[in-house]
């Protein structure tokens, strides 16, 4: 059949399979569709964190994030803002690069802001630096310095990486649900976390993630197609009957036993009106508050931090997702990284956090989702979400938590690319693996196996096997472990 005898949506959809290559890359229209629905509703939760973490409902109450002139950032305007950013960008990166890597506001870099950077000076200044940290991270990827960053990581390092962020989302589904919980500071005990409540879950909310992780393992073990999706669902109507029947009630940071984020009840209205007054509330007075050193190693602490975080979470996803050539490299990176750059950079614009590549996009590609569509998907939902807040809150984290470990558990066959034979690759990977889920980072991981892979190499002879980048790379990660006690002889 000719072109010109095509029908319309005929050719509608031919456009959209070249455009995003979703024949090429094995995938359907179906799926990716599908997978970017399951990475939004495995990341929708960033909607409502994240105003928690940097916005405050009063300046009046104790745990209020206030600046240096007791200012805070309202909790409504910062999750619509965080919807925003997040739709756009992520949107963004799935018609330039064409990846299924959802970005919003990045965990670690909002709780610096909130908890040191705001407290020396206001709020619209902290998201000038974060502004001026993504300039940075654009112009680093400009020049190629960042992509070629990037290639000059071994692979045995960037199979790690992959493992690494499997297990780091692994423990944020473990955590989020409950399941596991740190151990209070008088329980008279060395050991930092445990099994729920005293050992035992004890709590409906984390019983509902159970039986959910079994679901969606016992689906995706029958290789049903949208298993993470039906898993997602079906936890999420089984929270909303034990919710009716048990009244477990939100926890609001107090009752371990409730739920943690996101409610399961039907809400009072399911539309509201987003308040984006925060976007442009941005000021570049920090260098004239503060000494010039003090804001430069901040700068630098949020350069290195979003550089590696999103490295590695690339790296991670698109080895999942199959996208990594047979030269061991992610094709047109950099235009992936050049999007993210200008994502920290709208992030601290649109007064919501550096945003960066999200790992729970790990989720969309385990359900099917190798191209860009899926990106625009979970784009329009985050747009979407700015006007149906009071729904989406539907769906608890306990409910979207068992998604995060299964795909935890599939990331983790990357670990057989490791040569564990050779000590000098074993202990960086090993490193690289345990200490992102231990210390709750990605770029901490990358960091404790970059530096441990220099010094081990170039003390056992093999210095020149070793590229030039990860040199520098590692002297870079050297002076960020040791930021404070440098910022504290330098003042």
């Amino acid at each position: 059949m000719s072109e010109q005898s095509q029908r319309p949506e005929e050719r509608g959809v031919s456009t959209l399979d070249r455009f995003f290559k979703i024949s090429e890359r094995g995938s359907s229209a179906g799926r990716e569709i599908r997978g970017g629905v399951v990475t939004f509703v495995t990341m929708a939760y960033i909607v409502v964190l994240n105003p928690l973490i940097i916005g405050s409902f009063s300046a009046g109450t104790p745990s209020a994030h206030k600046d240096v002139l007791g200012n805070i950032l309202p909790v409504p305007q910062v999750a619509a803002v965080t919807a925003l950013v997040a739709g756009v960008l992520t949107i963004l990166m799935g018609l330039v690069a064409n990846y299924p890597f959802a970005i919003a506001t990045g965990l670690g870099i909002n709780s610096l802001l909130a908890v040191t950077i705001a407290p020396q000076m206001t709020w619209p200044e902290a998201m000038g630096l974060v502004v001026i940290e993504g300039v940075i991270i654009v112009l680093l990827v400009l020049t190629g310095f960042r992509t070629a960053v990037f290639r000059a990581v071994p692979p045995a390092l960037k199979s790690a990486i992959a493992v690494g962020i499997g297990l780091f989302i692994c423990l944020i589904g473990l955590v989020d649900a409950g399941f596991v919980r740190r151990l209070p500071d008088d329980a008279h005990t060395t050991v930092p976390v445990g099994l729920g409540i005293n050992g035992s879950i004890a709590s409906w909310p984390t019983a509902v993630f159970v039986v959910g992780l079994l679901l969606t393992a016992i689906l995706v073990a029958k290789k049903v197609k949208g298993a993470i999706l039906i898993g997602v669902l079906t936890s999420t109507v089984l929270a909303i009957v034990v919710e009716a029947i048990v009244k477990a009630g939100p926890s609001n940071g107090t009752d371990p036993k409730g739920w943690n984020l996101g409610y399961p009840a039907l809400p009072d209205q399911v539309v509201g009106l987003p308040n984006l007054s925060l976007v442009g509330d941005v000021s570049f007075g920090a260098w004239s508050r503060l000494p010039i050193i003090t804001v430069v190693l901040l700068v630098f602490t949020l350069v290195l931090a979003d550089f590696f975080d999103a490295m590695g979470t690339m790296t991670g996803l698109g080895k999942e997702a199959g996208l990594i050539g047979k030269d061991g490299q992610l094709p047109n990176v950099g235009k992936a990284l050049f999007v993210e750059g200008l994502a920290g950079a709208a992030g601290g614009f649109g007064s919501a956090s550096s945003n960066t590549v999200f790992v729970e996009s790990a989720s969309g590609i385990a359900e099917g989702a190798r191209t860009g569509l899926a990106n625009v998907v979970t784009g329009v939902l985050f747009l979407a979400a700015m006007f149906l807040t009071p729904l989406y809150q539907v769906v608890p984290v306990e409910a979207a938590a068992p998604a995060l470990v299964v795909v935890g558990a599939l990331m983790m066959t990357q670990v057989k690319e490791i040569d564990f034979t050779d000590f000098s690759i074993a202990l960086p990977a090993f490193l690289t693996i345990v200490v992102m889920p231990f210390t709750y980072s990605i770029a901490n991981g990358i960091g404790a196996g970059f530096v441990s892979y220099v010094v081990i190499r170039a003390a056992t002879g093999k210095a020149r096997q070793v590229h030039p980048l990860m040199w520098i790379i590692a002297v870079a990660f050297v002076a960020y472990f040791a930021v404070g006690p440098i910022q504290a002889v330098l003042s």
